[in-house]
């Protein structure tokens, strides 16, 4: 499905061309999301006359009666001196094929995601330093009724804290309503060839990227927090 959502051509009843051979699409499948439907599937001797490729197979895949049966069937297959075969998982062989737009998309990634943490931390510390300093009399009135160090910094903490919070709650909620089920299509660099796939914004990365906001939000502010707390009484109570 992920194929026929992302290209054209490739409804039912349509014909495309792929070399020399004409090919009318008979149907859409769906495998779950996963990388089976950006392939095209058609019958093995069809496909071998073709491309003129005898009776060679490039891969043969087997379903077990059970995943506990793989290494019993992994040593029949790599014992039988007839046959050269080498015995992996379904996952292990599609990620040995996108190592290398798995890497390049996982760095491409964690430098915008380091960067936008970034401007994120800059925002927060902006945006508390200038709350200090827009309540510099209320701090020092705090401290001059006997409030310490420690609640004034607990308080700015705590702020920054709940900013921080509900700006991860609705920039998650955001990503969810955007991305959960949007589809696209990328280059796999080994293999040469499209790959179509949908994002999933799953509840353990909503968790993950609200623990990192509240993060943000603490180290943002925590120095001005420090700086509330060794603000002068006499001077907080002398400004307008």
């Amino acid at each position: 499905m992920a194929a026929a959502r992302e290209f054209a051509g490739l409804d039912v009843g349509k014909t495309i061309k792929l070399g020399k051979t004409e090919w009318n699409v008979v149907g859409v499948f769906s495998a779950g999301g996963g990388v089976a439907e950006s392939e095209l599937w058609t019958d093995t001797t069809v496909l071998q006359q073709a491309y003129q490729r005898g009776d060679s197979y490039q891969s043969v895949y087997a379903q077990l009666v059970s995943p506990d049966k793989f290494q019993e069937f992994k040593d029949a297959l790599t014992s039988n001196p007839q046959i050269k075969v080498k015995v992996v998982r379904q996952a292990e062989f599609y990620a040995d094929q996108s190592t290398m737009t798995t890497n390049f998309i996982t760095g491409i990634g964690t430098v915008i995601a380091l960067m936008m943490a970034l401007g994120a931390l800059l925002g927060a510390l902006n945006t508390m330093y200038n709350a200090v300093a827009s309540r510099g009399r209320e701090i020092a009135t705090l401290r001059a009724l006997g409030f310490g160090a420690a609640p004034v910094v607990c308080s700015v903490l705590i702020e920054s804290l709940a900013l921080a919070l509900t700006g991860g709650v609705i920039g998650g909620l955001g990503a969810y309503l955007a991305f959960d089920g949007y589809g696209a299509a990328t280059m796999n660099f080994q293999t040469w060839s499209q790959i179509a796939f949908a994002f999933a914004v799953t509840p353990k990365l909503l968790l993950n990227a609200i623990l990192w906001a509240a993060t943000i939000g603490l180290l943002g502010g925590l120095f001005p927090a420090i700086r509330a707390a060794r603000l002068p009484i006499a001077a907080g109570l002398r400004e307008t």
